[in-house]
């Protein structure tokens, strides 16, 4: 029995086993207290989400080195229970641990905001530090024989021996063609990693894909078919390759394949480095595990207590909606991919985000476990916008980081409609501005605070899309705002929006003799400009939708051929006062 088949029989069991143990819910939580009390039962260092900890030792909610404090509770006493570093509120004392911090990386990670949790945080930075300054050779000119790192595990399973980098990984399931501008925040982990002389393994969940994370969900996710996971795979990895250096010969990463940038071209001809990204799928090795071996050789080393007493499933418990047992393995998979990468790739650190606290955790212990070896986990905050939204959302979908699924002006725009209050904590987590840059626009106010709203825009999508393109994004902006391009016949430029395109035959009416004519408010859905045609209506209703600079007021206003006049072929679609988009007649 595969992976697969075992999957499906599993999701058959929907509820039972859940139903059976939530009776103990509430003594898990009472578990989950206890860790806490009972350090001197403990062996290896992690700290646990801020939800588990009693109310004397909530974590911090934002990251930085004014704000967030860490402490570690060591004891050589031997147990198979997990160990507790708790992190704590602020005070003198347990501040000491992240003012003390050596390593470029976490300093990188504590001063920009990214640091939430972590595992035995000095041993951490001890190891990342000792890296960092093993040589005197430049992060990224060093000689490739000294302290290069063992990708195929030649070491003999991964034992941790004194290279030049730490390799460190990030997951990403394969649940949509794009990622959003929520992982971005994770992308800038990884490049700051990059950065600091280290080695990112982006991992893509092509194998977990086939699970469904149950993280932050109120019900099942829908079963994605192999082919659509393929396809969603290849769309999400186009990205990394923006932000990541991969080596010359990475097959997933297209460091030198003819159909990356200019710049990975001549990494073709470049040497290999320490800290070259590399990427690697997950269903190379879940999708041929057997079920009943798996269970025997890992199974044992999870506890239903332990699980059930994770915040993320006691939320996922309180809903309505039933949490499959298949779901409930994900925790297991993705702690098995930790065990598997260390192995593979020698990597000793797992990053992500808060919410994936516990699973990453099971992996740290499942390390130990199984091959005595020394893990760590760091997590960086949830971003929510400063009105509690969650951070990558808007009135028009989701924010796509593929040019193909969002244009670079519309990129442009969601950094330039940053809220006064988030403008200065997102230059620091999304752009690469010195911090001393930073903290001067920390005072402006008025008009300067758009000014820091510009440079947020123009630093952030030049990370992604390049900054020869801020050009066209500019000019549009001028056309749009400056006093230039209304409905096709301006003078401005409409480079960088949306475009979609329609036939003659469908605004004239065609061979049948149709009325002809598009409907305006399937234009708006087809732009982006509305997530759906009720939503399109209301947008009209309200006044907020103009053809050029002309109201539309009759909700069932069609596009015609009279839109197109004097040798225009182009219209411009405007939704409110800062988005827009094309529509072009097909030659």
């Amino acid at each position: 029995m595969n992976l697969r088949m075992a999957t499906a029989f599993l999701a058959a069991l929907t509820t039972t086993l859940i139903t059976t143990t939530t009776r103990r819910t509430t003594v898990a939580s009472a578990f989950s207290r206890s860790v806490v009390s009972s350090t001197a039962r403990r062996r290896a260092n992690v700290s646990i989400s801020s939800a588990d900890l009693p109310p004397r030792s909530r974590l911090s909610s934002t990251a930085g080195p004014s704000t967030s404090t860490s402490t570690s509770t060591k004891t050589d006493a031997a147990s198979d229970d997990v160990v507790v570093a708790v992190v704590v509120e602020e005070n003198d004392e347990t501040s000491i641990a992240l003012d003390s911090l050596k390593s470029s990386f976490l300093t990188t990670m504590r001063d920009r905001g990214f640091l939430h949790q972590c595992t035995d945080l000095s041993s951490l930075d001890a190891i990342l530090h000792d890296a960092e300054t093993s040589s005197p050779a430049e992060v990224g000119e060093c000689d490739d024989d000294i302290g290069a790192v063992d990708g195929d595990g030649a070491d003999g399973g991964g034992a941790e021996k004194k290279t030049k980098t730490i390799s460190a990984y990030l997951g990403f399931d394969a649940t949509a063609d794009s990622l959003h501008v929520g992982s971005l925040l994770q992308i800038m982990i990884l490049r700051h990693l990059q950065n600091s002389g280290h080695r990112p393994i982006v991992l893509i969940g092509g194998g977990t894909s086939k699970v469904g994370d149950p993280t932050g969900k109120d019900e099942s996710r829908m079963l994605l078919t192999d082919d659509v996971i393929k396809a969603n795979t290849d769309g999400i990895s186009r990205v990394f390759r923006k932000f990541l250096s991969f080596g010359p010969t990475d097959e997933d990463g297209r460091g030198g394949d003819e159909n990356g940038s200019e710049d990975q071209r001549e990494h073709s001809s470049r040497r290999s480095r320490p800290n070259d990204a590399i990427m690697v799928n997950n269903d190379e090795w879940l999708s041929s595990l057997k079920y009943l071996q798996f269970l025997r050789d890992f199974g044992t080393h999870f506890t239903i207590n332990r699980m059930l007493g994770f915040e993320s499933v006691k939320q996922r418990l309180s809903r309505e909606a039933p949490f499959s047992f298949l779901e409930f393995n994900y925790m297991i998979l993705q702690a098995y991919d930790f065990l598997e990468l260390y192995r593979r790739h020698g990597a000793l650190l797992q990053l992500g985000g808060s919410d994936q606290w516990g699973n990453m955790i099971s992996g740290v212990e499942l390390g130990r476990r199984v091959d005595s070896a020394r893990l760590y986990a760091l997590t960086a905050p949830l971003i929510t916008t400063s009105d509690g939204k969650k951070m990558g959302k808007t009135a028009g979908g989701a924010v796509w980081l593929n040019a193909d699924r969002l244009s670079e002006y519309d990129y442009w725009q969601f950094w330039r409609n940053t809220d006064d209050s988030d403008v200065i904590r997102f230059l620091k987590l999304f752009t690469e501005l010195p911090l001393e840059e930073i903290r001067k626009m920390e005072s402006w106010t008025g008009a300067d605070i758009n000014k820091a709203k510009i440079v947020l825009a123009d630093e952030a999508t030049a990370l992604l899309h390049g900054r020869e393109c801020l050009r066209g994004i500019r000019d549009t902006v001028d056309g749009m705002f400056g006093g230039g391009a209304g409905g096709g016949g301006g003078e401005g430029s409409t480079e960088g929006l949306n475009r979609v395109y329609v036939s003659e035959d469908e605004i004239t009416g065609g061979a049948d003799g149709g009325a002809g004519g598009v409907k305006i408010a399937d234009l708006f859905v087809r732009l982006g400009l509305a997530s759906s045609k009720k939503e399109a209506k209301r947008l009209i209703a309200g006044g907020g939708a103009r053809i050029g600079d002309t109201k539309i007021t009759d909700e069932n206003a069609t596009l015609g051929v009279e839109a197109f006049v004097e040798g225009n072929k182009d219209v411009t679609l405007r939704a409110g006062k800062k988005r827009a988009g094309v529509v072009e007649l097909e030659k």
